[in-house]
């Protein structure tokens, strides 16, 4: 007798994932396809070169699909959509995965004072971090209302709940540097929760569930006194953990979003699944 599949298998489903091309994309397509999805991954300017460096075996999986596209062009999302539903079949999920921050080494005008913060960098933030995923939104949200139903999961931060604690980067204006995390991030990724609330009620009558995935920070090679400063804001620090600071792996957050493309969470929609190791208990 064949076993009853579990409610978290997600065989028979096609996953479109933006940005997975990334650390925590690249994770989370591998745990997709690992419980039986089939994946498209949009990337503005994708490679077989570069698939085969990010994804190694698994790049010839014919369940993985890599797909140009642009998340702030719906043209190219609109392409992307048509390939993949002759290639893999018509999206029943979507996880909007792609976004722009400033990191830690970006040039002094993108992380000095808020007064000072450029014009053009709010502008380049908020068109990948808000409207690309108001058009993906638009463009594959549709495909799976016509189709019948579907999950759309919008990748949020602790940032867009609460303000960035400016003391975390103390130590970097304490050794001379003019640093502040800036404004842009924190404001696009705040705008989605009720974006995506619109979309549940929207949407729901049509069955397709939209719900916030809200992340902390993941390792990703840190200077190791941010890692002191921000391990002691996480309650979780060093419990069972295999490395010594308290920030996320991206396998963290891979269990998550398969969770919201299954059947586990079929009713649930209009929520946020905050995954940041207690950071915001504190």
């Amino acid at each position: 007798m064949t076993p009853a599949p579990t409610p978290f298998a997600l065989d028979g489903r096609t996953i479109v994932v933006t940005g997975g091309y990334g650390q925590l994309g690249r994770a989370i397509t591998l745990g997709l396809l690992q419980a039986g999805a089939a994946v498209a991954v949009l990337e503005p300017a994708p490679s077989d070169d570069k698939t085969a460096a990010f994804f190694g075996a698994h790049a010839a999986n014919p369940k993985l699909g890599v797909f140009a596209a642009d998340v702030t062009r719906r043209t190219t999302l609109e392409a992307a959509l048509f390939l993949i539903s002759k290639q893999l079949g018509v999206p029943y999920g979507l996880i909007n995965n792609a976004a722009l921050d400033s990191p830690p080494d970006s040039p002094a005008s993108e992380n000095g004072p808020f007064e000072d913060y450029p014009e053009e960098s709010w502008d380049k933030v908020m068109s990948v971090n808000a409207k690309g995923v108001f058009l993906s939104c638009q463009v594959f949200g549709k495909a799976m209302a016509d189709n019948g139903g579907g999950s759309i999961a919008n990748v949020a931060s602790i940032y867009g709940t609460v303000s960035p604690d400016q003391a975390l980067y103390q130590y970097r204006r304490d050794r001379g540097e003019v640093f502040f995390k800036p404004v842009a991030y924190c404001a696009s990724k705040s705008a989605l929760y009720n974006f995506t609330r619109y979309l549940a009620v929207y949407w729901g009558p049509k069955g397709v569930r939209a719900n916030t995935l809200t992340f902390a920070g993941v390792y990703n090679g840190q200077d190791p006194e941010f890692l002191e400063q921000y391990s002691r804001k996480i309650p979780l620090r060093h419990s069972g953990r295999e490395h010594l600071h308290s920030m996320a792996t991206p396998g963290d957050y891979v269990g998550p979003a398969i969770f919201l493309m299954s059947n586990a969470s079929a009713y649930m929609t209009g929520a946020d699944l905050r995954i940041d190791g207690g950071f915001l208990a504190i």
